[in-house]
Formats: structure tokens, sequence, C-alpha cells
């Protein structure tokens, strides 16, 4: 059983896999999508947008599902979905038939993202937890760049549609090795399914995470954004108010079980868990352009660059679990984000005559940084977890991630926009030209070349740097806001009470 859990591990990232580059390729494809489906920009928007809150929105009641109706059986169909979803968005015909593609692929993303997590609290004790965490870890930010690369290289010889059927033999071939190697598993007591509980829990945390997405485009200060985030506020009260105030559930395990967090360790590996996913932003939303407004690479080009962050966190994997086994999660946790805040501070030192191999030593510090922080901090928060909550658990464990990364994004990105704003000096400019320029760096890049200004062109790249460096900082801060919070809160090790045959909640937990 001890081979065959590892072998089991590998079928689990297969899927995972599927899903995480299917995140980062769309961006690669959006032009080529913009012209074939004749999309507007509203609608280029929503390619993306419909994906990411869907995601956020179904990690709960995907949890949920698992712990009814079995974790492998849920799994299982998310991914016979996602291949579906990713055939439809091949064949898409229209911006609108590609967005409900989206959504059923957001939907997909969900089942696969929570259970696969769940599959881990299961199978493998706390001994191998932080081990089968760093092995997701990697291969989520594996996705990152290779989603890039693998996509230009289609794109540059094939049909844009291959961008997407390449998910639908990864998705078959997980769908294979999770039917075959990875067991079963449920609640005892199955719970029932609270409609309104997943219906207001989904809209909630789809119109919070909407918000973020509508202040990034629009402001912090903006109507919408006001309106979409005390809205999504607003329904997540009342889904409180309904589960835990009312009882109003009709029997069963609720979708976020408040007595998970009487465990300093799963609150806290949780939270600390977001706050890394805070400032990781800076690698995955910043970095890339920069690679291509400053450096001027292709999307394919911006993806091999990043490979050195990949290399970082597979350095730092390696040794995290043994580390924290001798020191304890709070000092590992601790460390990983103090070489984190390093790596994001040497990079927010960027000028623009500075080298890429300046760029890949400071993403390969972050990138330890991130590996000794991340599956330590998740496996964690999973250590609390029994085989009735691995769902549920883990659904908010996500939710709480995937609610993160559009936070950060808009807040880098208004940080990023204000500071580029403020360091271009466009004197003698014509107002509608300095309005293109101030749009964006690919803005004032591609009037720079049509005016034949290398003045113009190292401005606007001048200040775009300046701009990566003020949210790195913020992304810095991020990281030592994440250390100070592990020395001061994170349990060095479990207390007596948590140890294995016990959670939180006095029930048994899976000895595997």
């Amino acid at each position: 059983m001890g081979t065959r859990r590892w072998w089991t591990l590998g079928a689990v990232m297969l899927s995972v896999l599927a899903v995480s580059l299917d995140i980062t390729v769309l961006n690669v494809a959006l032009p080529t999508l913009s012209a074939d489906l004749k999309a507007s920009e509203t609608q280029l928007q929503w390619f993306s947008s419909a994906y990411t809150l869907v995601l956020g929105a179904m990690m709960l009641p995907a949890g949920l599902l698992g712990d009814r109706y079995g974790r492998k059986k849920v799994m299982l169909f998310s991914l016979a979905l996602f291949a579906a979803g990713s055939l439809a968005c091949a064949y898409s015909r229209t911006p609108a038939e590609f967005i409900a593609a989206r959504v059923l692929l957001g939907c997909a993303g969900a089942g696969v993202g929570v259970l696969s997590i769940s599959a881990l609290t299961v199978m493998f004790s706390d001994e191998e937890r932080p081990k089968a965490m760093g092995i997701w870890a990697a291969v989520n930010l594996i996705a990152v760049p290779i989603g890039p690369i693998l996509g230009g290289w289609l794109l540059s010889h094939f049909w844009w549609g291959w961008v997407f059927l390449m998910n639908v033999p990864a998705a078959l071939l997980g769908f294979a090795a999770s039917a075959i190697l990875v067991p079963e598993s449920s609640s005892a007591v199955r719970p029932r399914i609270d409609a309104v509980g997943v219906v207001s829990s989904s809209a909630g945390l789809a119109a919070v995470i909407y918000g973020f997405i509508y202040a990034g485009e629009h402001g912090w200060g903006s109507a919408g954004t006001i309106a979409w985030l005390v809205a999504g506020l607003a329904v997540l009260v009342a889904f409180y108010y309904w589960e835990h105030v009312l009882d109003r559930r009709p029997g069963g395990q609720p979708l976020v079980e408040l007595r998970l967090f009487r465990s300093p360790s799963f609150t806290w590996g949780s939270i600390l868990y977001a706050v890394l996913t805070l400032a990781l932003v800076g690698l995955l939303f910043l970095m890339p352009q920069y690679f291509q407004g400053v450096l001027g690479t292709t999307a394919e080009g911006s993806g091999v660059r990043l490979l050195p962050s990949v290399g970082g966190l597979l350095l730092g994997v390696l040794p995290s679990a043994a580390v924290a086994k001798a020191i304890g999660a709070k000092l590992t946790v601790a460390i990983g984000f103090a070489i984190l805040c390093a790596g994001l501070a040497l990079g927010a030192t960027t000028m623009l005559s500075s080298g890429q191999g300046f760029t890949a030593a400071w993403l390969a510090i972050a990138g330890v940084g991130t590996g000794f922080t991340l599956p330590t901090a998740a496996s964690t928060a999973l250590a609390e977890l029994s085989q009735e909550h691995a769902g549920v658990g883990s659904g908010a464990l996500q939710a709480l991630k995937n609610t993160g990364a559009p936070l950060g994004s808009a807040v880098l990105g208004t940080l990023l926009s204000s500071a580029y704003v403020n360091h271009l000096a466009l004197p003698g400019y014509p107002p509608k030209v300095a309005a293109i320029v101030h749009q964006s760096v690919f803005g004032g890049v591609e009037v720079a070349g049509v005016l034949h200004s290398p003045a113009l062109l190292t401005a606007v790249r001048a200040a775009f740097v300046h701009g990566v460096d003020v949210a790195l900082v913020v992304c810095a801060g991020f990281a030592a806001a994440g250390m100070l919070l592990s020395l001061l809160f994170l349990p060095a090790r479990p207390h007596p009470e948590d140890q294995p045959g016990q959670d939180v909640t006095g029930e048994t937990r899976i000895a595997v």
C-alpha cells in the first residue's frame, strides 16, 4: 500500500496539472480568440472572469458533494466534465459559447482542486503529508511557466483549438488513473444537501470575487466595486446566519464546519496559505507583463523566464518536510516567508538596465521560500481534518486561496497602474496619445513604435519598471506579514489533544 499511495498521488497530480494548465494557457490565446471569435474587450474579460468566478464559488459545494456522494466519484465526474468543457472551448464559434464552456471548466476545476487535496488528506499520514503537499505545490507552480510555453508553441504551429484540446487527453488519463488507483472515501454520516446554503455561499463568494476583479479594472472607489463587495459580504453574512445562528440547514454537515476553526493549526495554516497567495501574485501577475512589456519577449518567452522560480520551488520543497519535522511547522513556515520576502525585496530593486541573470536569481530565491512555506502551511491545516471533514475542510482552504488571488491582482493592479502613470512625464504629447500611453505599458510601447520615438519608449519602460518595483515592495510586505503571523500564532507542533487519532471535534481521524 505504501508504494501504491505514491502512484495514486501521481494520478491525482496529472488531473491537477490539466486544470492548472488551463488557467495559465488562456492568456496566451486571448489575442487569437479576439480575432477569430470577434470578441469585444468586455467579452475577453469574461473569458477569464467566468472561469475565476465559478471556480471560487463552487469550492465549498464541491467539498460537500464529495463528502456526501464519495470524493472519488465527484472527482471522476469533474474530470469528465473538464474534458467536455475543453472540447466545448475548442469548438466554440461565438463568444457566448466560449464563455459557457469556461463556466463548465470552472465547475470541473473546483471539483478537481478540492477533492485532490481531500484525497491527500485521506491517503497520507501526518508525516507523509508535507511531502505529498510539496509535490502538489510543485505541480501547480510548474503549470505557470509551462502553460505559456506550450500554448505559445501550439499557437505558432497549429490551430488555436489545440490549446484547449491538449487538456482532453490529460483529463482522460487522469480519469483512468484515478479510477484504478484512487480509493473511494466519504463521510460516514452522509450530509444532506442544503440548497439555501449552497446557493447563498456560492453567490456570496462569486460577488466578492467579482468585486475584486471589478476593482482591478475600474478602481476601488467606483460604485460598481463597492456595490459588488457589499452585496457579496451581505449574502455571506446571511449564509452564516442561516447555517449557524438559525441552524436551518436540513441536518448533517454544514458547508463550512466552524468547529474546524477552533484548531489554531487549521485556522492559521489556512490563513497563511491565503497570505502566501497574496505574496505570490507578484510573480504570477507582474512578471509576465514585465517580460513582455519591458524586455519585449513573447508569451512563450515569458514562460521560459519564469522557470527559475520553479527550480527554486523544487529546491525548497525537497527539504521542507524534514526541516518541519526537525524544527516544527512554525519556524519552517516563518523561514519560508523570510526567504520569499528577501527574494521579492531584491526584485523590488529592479532597474531598466537590470539583466536577465538578476531577474532569474531573485525569482529562484522567491521560489525557494515558496517551496518551504506552501506545503508546510497547507499540510499543517490539513493535519486537523478528520475523514468526515476532508471535503468541506479542503473546500474552505481552497475558497480562501481563490478569494485571495483576485484580491491580490486587484490591489497590485491598482498600485502598478498608479505608480506607472505618476512616474510618466509626457510633455508636448497630444492628450489622445497620452491617454493611450497611460492605459498600459503595451499601449505605450505601441505608440512609441508608431512615432519612432526611442525617448518615449525608454520613458514608458522606465515608468513601468518603477511600478513593478512598488508592487513588489507590497508583495514583500505580504510575505513579511506572513512571517510575523507564523511566529505569533502558528503552533510549533500539534498539541496532545490534536495528535493523530483525534481531531479538534473529537472524531477519529484516518491513519493511513
